[in-house]
């Protein structure tokens, strides 16, 4: 008889399950799992629940045989110049982006890709601005702008210190019996987030960069924990840039919920929101209802050749 189980973390071809008694498991895919025509550089992902076959190679490994279909997921696109994509996890009941402005600085045109991705996954996302105990006044003042801005269209937003386990309990009590990823870019605190939330994890902590003030990458593969509490915890790795996938231009306004609330107030009902007349998003933004660095992503999405994306410096 087979077993299931959930899929700990992926490193490639290999695979770390634990069964549905408690028992963790090595496994490896053998022949071809269907993927319902996505192209990803994994079939299966942190997250995913697998059909585990019950025989035991002579090095003590299992097959996994295929995998329950995913109550969603989230990706990104690989970073090379094809078409494939990298599912980061699967069955998540909530995201959080971790964010520092300083040291390294998550740009707003990367909050609002990974906002959008998860948007259009069906993912409800909460922000965390991390270190805020190293802050200047300046600094928290910009931090308490971009709360506004991202409470005011929806997102749950809080101030955050992991390594001194500041304004975190809530976390505990929140992804308590849930499946829930933490992102961001690399250097902002992930790990040292999920130790402060569970005292028996000692996850590897990077160092910073002091040429590029951006994170080593101390994790490669996403990888899911146990948490003691219940549930489990997915660190991802660092995300550099966030390339957003299989989102027809048509239909990304619709993941900007600002802007999804204005859908039929237009003059033409297939507005896009670039250069057409009496467009009720972009005079929102001339009335300062809708941010214009919300709108400058819009743009960008709508107007950007994918095949560029990863050709840029700059980290979206």
């Amino acid at each position: 008889m087979t077993s299931k189980g959930k899929v700990l973390k992926s490193t490639g071809k290999w695979y770390i399950v634990e069964l549905e008694n408690g028992e963790i498991v090595n496994c490896r895919i053998r022949g071809k799992i269907r993927l319902d025509g996505l192209k990803t550089t994994n079939p299966i992902s942190v997250g995913d629940n697998v059909i585990v076959d019950p025989k035991v190679d002579e090095e003590g490994n299992r097959v996994i045989l295929d995998f329950e279909e995913r109550r969603n997921y989230i990706v990104r696109k690989s970073t090379n110049l094809s078409k494939q994509m990298q599912i980061l996890a699967a069955n998540v009941d909530r995201a959080y982006l971790l964010v520092t402005t300083i040291a390294p600085v998550t740009h707003l045109a990367f909050i609002d890709r990974f906002l959008v991705s998860a948007e259009s996954f069906r993912i409800p996302t909460t922000l965390l601005f991390n270190k805020i105990d190293t802050y200047t006044t300046d600094q928290l003042e910009y931090v308490d702008a971009l709360c506004d801005l991202y409470e005011t269209i929806g997102y749950p937003c809080y101030k955050i210190s992991a390594e001194n386990k500041v304004n975190i309990d809530f976390l505990r009590h929140e992804i308590k019996d849930c499946q829930v990823m933490i992102s961001g870019h690399s250097g902002v605190g992930k790990s040292t987030l999920v130790n402060a939330l569970d005292e028996k994890l000692d996850l590897k902590v990077g160092e910073i960069s002091e040429y590029h003030q951006q994170g080593q990458h101390t994790t490669t593969f996403a990888e899911m924990h146990p948490l003691s509490s219940g549930g489990y915890i997915i660190d991802t790795p660092g995300i550099r840039a966030f390339g957003i996938v299989d989102l027809d231009k048509e239909v990304i306004s619709h993941y900007f919920p600002e802007m999804r609330a204005l859908i039929g107030e237009c003059k033409y009902h297939n507005c896009q929101h670039l250069n057409e007349p009496k467009c009720a998003v972009k005079n929102a933004v001339e009335r300062g209802e809708i941010s214009e660095s919300r709108y400058a992503t819009y743009f960008q999405l709508m107007t950007e050749d994918d095949s560029e994306v990863h050709r840029k410096k700059e980290v979206y």
